[in-house]
């Protein structure tokens, strides 16, 4: 959304009434973009509560899958890359 900007010159302010009613017709524009973009933001965070036993089991398998494979990942890279670290299998010294 993008708000409406205009021109400086164009604004032929008369007295300091003409100034006041600008600032107050901004400040009222302001706050109805302010709840505008507040509501927006708020429904990014709403959690949709699906109780259903099939979307329960769908998350457990999918949350299992991403387990499964970070340790699979991690044991891959410590294996071949551990001793870099310090962390694997040292040769001994003779």
């Amino acid at each position: 959304m993008k708000l409406p900007v205009q021109d400086p010159k164009t604004n032929n302010f008369q007295s300091l009434e003409d100034i006041q009613a600008r600032k107050d017709e901004l400040l009222e524009q302001l706050q109805t973009d302010n709840s505008h973009f507040g509501t927006k933001w708020n429904q990014l965070f709403v959690s949709k509560e699906d109780n259903s036993k099939t979307a329960f089991i769908g998350g457990l398998l999918v949350n299992s899958i991403t387990v499964i494979d970070f340790i699979l990942t991690a044991r891959k890279l410590y294996k071949n890359y551990g001793s870099i670290f310090g962390l694997g299998k040292r040769k001994k010294k003779k």
